[in-house]
């Protein structure tokens, strides 16, 4: 049962968990442990084991199989990982879509506020500068809210210092509006939405965020009223797989609980 009779096969599968499970590990090193990281290590191990030891893991299962309990069992870890994997193919599918999803016109933009160290902008902060540099920088007319209170190990709010370094790169003050009250996407959007009201500003807008984030960002949007695009910043590869699997339980929660 599960046994794989190509040594060849064993061998890749087993290697290529490897290199996962380190790639999720890296995360750790820079303070990062969410249940991407966690989850994608965990995973990783499992396979690993699986290919590694798999003539005994075979004939384990295959003598469990022999009672009722071992059946049971081996049926519920059976669903349980196929209704994972198909639900994560389903979700990374919508997430690619809403990635794709660019405006076909200039619009108002939302950037979408990330970690400040002290009052310079993190790395994935940084990134997503740079893309609603360029958005802004392409489309003149446009004006852009910038998103984000003050956190924990924050001296000014994400806000202030996204307004700061867009400024110092040559974008007009007059076409940032701050929001630094909010504290998750959630109220990003909730306010950001009113602030684009009392603005006179229509339904339709970018969203400046990172790839993985776009799906469950324009989802929110979609509860205030609000029809989304996107323009995704840059995360670095040694951080998309952690950050895209935390998403995965993000969009089942957003979906089941909100």
């Amino acid at each position: 049962m599960f046994h794989i009779e190509n040594g060849l096969l064993r061998f890749t599968g087993a290697a290529v968990c490897a290199a996962a499970g380190l790639l999720f590990m890296m995360p750790f090193g820079l303070g990062i442990k969410n249940v991407g990281n966690v989850f994608g290590l965990a995973v990783s191990v499992i396979f690993f084991i699986l290919f590694t030891f798999n003539d005994k893991i075979s004939a384990l299962l295959a003598s469990a199989w022999k009672t009722g309990a071992g059946r049971g069992a081996i049926s519920v870890l059976t669903i349980f990982f196929s209704v994972g994997f198909i639900s994560a193919f389903i979700i990374s599918c919508f997430m690619v879509g809403a990635i794709m999803k660019k405006p076909s016109e200039p619009l108002p933009a939302v950037l979408l506020g990330c970690k400040v160290n002290g009052t310079a902008p993190s790395l994935m902060l940084s990134r997503r500068l740079d893309a609603a540099y360029n958005y802004l920088t392409e489309n003149p007319e446009a004006y852009i809210i910038v998103s984000g209170g003050q956190g924990k190990g924050e001296e000014i709010s994400e806000a202030e210092c996204m307004k700061n370094v867009l400024v110092s790169r040559g974008i007009s003050s007059e076409r940032i509006i701050k929001e630094d009250k909010s504290t998750d996407t959630y109220e990003n959007l909730n306010f950001s939405g009113k602030l684009l009201a009392e603005n006179g500003a229509g339904d339709e807008i970018v969203i400046i965020t990172d790839s993985f984030h776009q799906l469950r960002a324009s989802m929110i949007a979609s509860k205030f009223g609000l029809k989304t695009s996107s323009v995704s910043s840059r995360t670095p590869n040694y951080l998309l797989p952690t950050y895209w699997v935390r998403e995965w339980f993000c969009v089942i929660e957003q979906l089941v609980f909100k």
